[in-house]
């Protein structure tokens, strides 16, 4: 029975050790936290998000660059494979409004604690507080745990210790100096799904922190595509959130470019401009800038804060300018957050360091998982369902690495 390391108990990790222990291979999980699943516990707190419905030709572009070496494994393990595997762990499913897949518990808790008495099960060897430092000069991989340094043989080690976003919760990046000593290089990394800073009056930063801008759409000045629909929030350094995250990755590449990028928020997306010109105009006389928006429009004030931000100051008083603005906001970006504040990252392991079976090519034995590729995408379950995806892709490259070399010894295998 071969004998399999896998480093990292993520949603990928976990994926594979299944896998493998399905397929009759002894597995040892390595997760140097006190529990396993962390971030998936995480991502649970407003409703487990496991992935999308939408149809799947249209779910692979949200992977952009890296949809041709990622489509293989999502093809293989699809959003309604995943949704079937967590029906079969007793956790229903249901579609959301929007699209988006949720367990109907809706909590992580319930689904982890059925995963891990699954693996169990399947005599999955899961220790905590096992923390991967590298091989030994045998080619055992070592470790640091509560009993000290160690180190264990295995047939194939598959790698799966996430990015460098959410640190606290396992994922530091720390694995690229080990990989780096073995000639692989990772992508640098950098945040996805993160808010961004701006410059806010102090008015603005102190009054309206923390609250929701809804209902709006969001577009990157010039560029092309319908604008993104959905939420944004005020930060005391800028604005964050789903519409903000979903084009998060154009943001940040232009911020990299040019210094900054500029976004266009529309606070009135189901009306018209001429719409929004006679509802202002019907209201406007004596009354002030506040009063008219809202009652012509029903803007609260905080987006009546942030119009006269991207104003600055100075809102036209013509209905006609003033309709404009309530279609088009400027607001300039500056920065991204850090990656410790981002929900995902891009960076990794880049795509041509790793074969179809997500080997290494540097390191024979060696495969890689989940977040620690180098590939984004937004949230809507799209994260998730990537990283199911890979743990299972590469611990099937795993057994045709193991049946390939079982061959190479015994000719005669089947």
């Amino acid at each position: 029975m071969p004998h399999i390391v896998v480093i990292g108990g993520g949603p990928a990790g976990l994926a594979a050790a299944g896998e493998l222990a399905g397929r009759g291979c002894a597995v040892t999980v390595l997760e140097r936290m006190p529990t396993v699943g962390r971030k998936i516990l995480m991502a649970g707190r407003g409703g487990l998000n496991l992935t999308h419905s939408e149809p799947f030709d249209r779910f692979v572009t949200r992977y952009g660059p890296a949809r041709p070496w990622l489509e293989p494994a999502l093809r293989a393990f699809a959003p309604d494979d995943l949704r079937r595997w967590a029906e079969d762990l007793g956790q229903p499913c249901f579609t959301g409004s929007s699209g988006r897949v949720f367990p109907q518990a809706m909590k992580a808790s319930p689904l982890l604690r059925a995963w891990v008495a699954r693996l169990s099960g399947l005599g999955v060897d899961i220790r905590t507080r096992h923390d991967w430092t590298g091989w030994d000069a045998a080619g055992r991989v070592t470790f640091t745990g509560p009993d000290g340094a160690g180190a264990m043989s295995a047939d194939a080690v598959l790698l799966a210790l996430g990015g460098a976003s959410w640190p606290r919760l396992g994922a530091d990046g720390r694995w690229t100096r080990l990989l780096a000593e073995r000639g692989v290089t990772a992508a640098p990394f950098r945040a996805a799904n993160c808010g961004f800073a701006t410059r806010w009056t102090e008015a603005t930063r102190t009054r309206f922190a923390g609250e929701p801008l809804r209902g709006i759409a969001l577009a990157m000045e010039g560029a092309l595509g319908a604008p993104v629909r959905g939420e944004a929030v005020v930060t005391a350094a800028g604005l964050e959130g789903g519409a903000i995250y979903a084009l998060s990755a154009a943001l940040r590449d232009r911020i990299a470019a040019q210094g900054q990028a500029r976004v266009l928020l529309d606070l009135r997306p189901d009306m018209s401009p001429d719409v929004v010109q006679a509802r202002l105009e019907r209201v406007r006389g004596r009354e002030s800038l506040s009063n008219t928006l809202r009652k012509a429009l029903r803007l609260p004030p905080v987006a009546v804060a942030i119009l006269r931000e991207g104003a600055e100051g100075a809102p036209p008083r013509d209905t006609a300018g003033l309709a404009r603005l309530v279609k088009a906001v400027p607001v300039t970006l500056l920065a991204p957050d850090s990656l410790d504040r981002a929900i995902s990252v891009a960076g990794g392991i880049r795509a041509a360091d790793v074969d179809a079976r997500f080997m290494l090519r540097a390191l024979p034995g060696v495969f890689a998982a989940g977040e620690m590729l180098d590939w984004e995408a937004p949230t809507g379950g799209y994260l998730l369902q990537a990283c199911f995806a890979t743990g299972r892709a590469a611990a099937a490259g795993v057994l045709d690495w193991l049946q390939e070399g079982a061959k190479e010894r015994y000719p005669s295998t089947p």
